[in-house]
């Protein structure tokens, strides 16, 4: 296998209008290296069970750009274990064939092995910085026109207006007859019986304008895995200082003025004209060049 050194991967991403890559078709599994970058929040799926959606960057030709995992089971990452974010990891996947994204593969969560966490944030800006881009709106555009364009991208924050952060309002009926089927299933198989998926507590949505000079705004929910990991460790507090924790952490810290922000986002298979947040990159900014408003 050809493994690229950190240090030798190139420091100039793609061009976002070139034509983008045709999805590969494989009749067998392929080996990717990938440094994870967005952990989902898990939410119900009626085949899968409890799933989490994973982003990845590849790093290792021919398998390089923006890379979705998808199904990865909740409870194989639950307590945060498996991987974590910014880990570089081996995985053996097939290119989704029932998801139009060029972007979705469908991983063998069995083979996951972790090599090790990038912790350098100079050698994740290294890989991440080239892939920032400066419009939401360009790529709002493009998946309007075409249900196959790019559905992952790394978005620019010119100014925040906003968190957002609601209660949740619980799982709706068909979300909750997709638990109790998989629960049904499982009893079936496992003697052990499994609590049901828990809604988080609240939502959460950032409005935004990224920093294409026509931007008249964009306001999308945040579905991160450590937004929702962080409500957990909140369980104590009452709703308004658990609020006041949620907005300090991911509008306060993560948006402060002395950061590069840039939005992970995503679409979705059944609405690709709709775009989520999955997680936030926010590496401390080491010039005056994008400074962030957060009003």
């Amino acid at each position: 296998m050809w493994v690229v050194p950190l240090e030798q991967l190139p420091l100039w991403g793609p061009s976002t209008d070139e034509e983008p890559r045709p999805k590969p078709v494989l009749a067998r599994p392929a080996k990717l290296r990938l440094l994870i970058t967005v952990k989902a929040a898990p939410n119900p799926s009626a085949r899968y069970g409890e799933t989490v959606c994973v982003g990845a960057l590849g790093i290792d030709p021919p398998w390089t750009g923006w890379i979705r995992l998808y199904p990865v089971h909740y409870r194989d990452l639950d307590d945060d274990g498996k991987f974590h974010k910014y880990d570089i990891i081996y995985v053996d996947a097939l290119p989704a064939r029932q998801d139009q994204r060029r972007e979705s593969w469908k991983p063998i969560v069995d083979t996951i092995t972790t090599e090790r966490h990038l912790a350098s944030r100079q050698s994740r800006r290294n890989l991440l910085d080239p892939l920032v881009e400066d419009s939401m709106c360009r790529l709002n555009k493009q998946a309007r026109d075409d249900p196959s364009a790019r559905s992952i991208a790394l978005i620019r924050v010119a100014d925040i207006s906003a968190l957002q952060v609601k209660r949740h309002p619980g799982w709706s009926a068909e979300d909750r007859r997709k638990i109790t089927g998989y629960l049904n299933q499982l009893d079936l198989l496992e003697p052990a019986k499994r609590s049901p998926l828990q809604a988080p507590r609240f939502t959460g949505a950032y409005r935004y304008r990224c920093a294409d000079r026509q931007c008249r705004g964009h306001q999308q929910t945040l579905w991160d895995w450590e937004f929702v990991a962080l409500q957990r460790r909140l369980g104590q507090l009452t709703d308004p200082e658990a609020e006041e924790q949620l907005k300090n952490r991911f509008l306060t810290q993560l948006c402060a003025a002395d950061r590069d922000v840039a939005f992970y986002v995503g679409n979705q298979a059944a609405r690709p004209q709709s775009f989520s947040i999955g997680g936030v990159y926010a590496p401390r900014r080491p010039t005056a060049r994008y400074r962030l408003h957060v009003n």
